[in-house]
C-alpha cells in the first residue's frame, strides 16, 4: 500500500529515524529559543495525517511523538498543498487569521511553519512552532534560520541508517 508518492514504510520510518535524535531535539529548543514560543515539532504530514514525530512542548500543549490530529484541522495541511511557509505574529491581529478554524480549536496566537523537503523534492512534512501568546516572528532573518533548520532535518531524513551501511 502507498500514501501518496512514498511507500507507507518510508513514510513510518521517517518518524522513526527523527524520534529521539539529539540533533532534532536541539534544532527544536533553538526554534523555541529564537522565536519566544513553547511548543515546537516536526510533523510528517501526508494526503490521509498528520503525526507528530519529534515534539518540544513547554506550553503543555499534549501532544507526543507518535500522536496523530485530524489532517483536515491543520495548517500544515494547507502548507502540504502550496509548499510555503506560514508566520503568523498574531492571530488576534490578523484578519484572515482570526476567523480561521485551526486558531480557535488549537487555541494558539502565534504560529510558524515551514516545509520539510526531502533532496528528491518530496514534501515530508512541516518544522512548526505554537504560542498562546503573540511573538514578533515574521522577520526574514528568522525564517531563512528555521528554514536551514527545516533543510537540516531533511537531510537527517535522506542519510542512509547506519544499518543500511553494514
Amino acid at each position: 500500500m502507498r500514501l501518496g508518492n512514498i511507500p507507507m514504510q518510508s513514510k513510518a520510518t521517517g518518524c522513526v529515524t527523527l524520534a529521539g535524535n539529539p540533533r532534532v531535539a536541539e534544532i527544536l529548543a533553538r526554534v523555541c529559543d529564537l522565536t519566544g514560543m513553547g511548543f515546537a515539532a516536526v510533523a510528517q504530514v501526508t494526503e490521509q495525517t498528520w503525526t507528530a514525530c519529534h515534539v518540544l512542548d513547554q506550553i503543555e500543549f499534549g501532544l507526543d511523538p507518535g500522536d496523530e490530529l485530524d489532517l483536515k484541522t491543520t495548517i500544515c495541511n494547507e502548507i502540504r498543498e502550496h509548499g510555503q511557509p506560514v508566520v503568523i505574529d498574531s492571530v488576534s491581529g490578523d484578519a484572515y487569521w482570526r476567523t480561521h478554524p485551526t486558531p480557535i480549536l488549537y487555541g494558539f496566537e502565534s504560529y510558524i511553519s515551514l516545509p520539510i523537503t526531502l533532496s528528491d523534492g518530496r514534501f515530508f512534512g512541516t518544522l512548526c512552532a505554537i504560542d498562546p501568546g503573540p511573538a514578533k516572528i515574521d522577520m526574514p532573518e528568522l525564517i531563512a534560520t528555521i528554514r536551514g533548520f527545516a533543510a537540516e532535518i531533511a537531510a537527517i531524513l535522506d542519510a542512509p541508517s547506519r544499518d543500511s551501511l553494514g
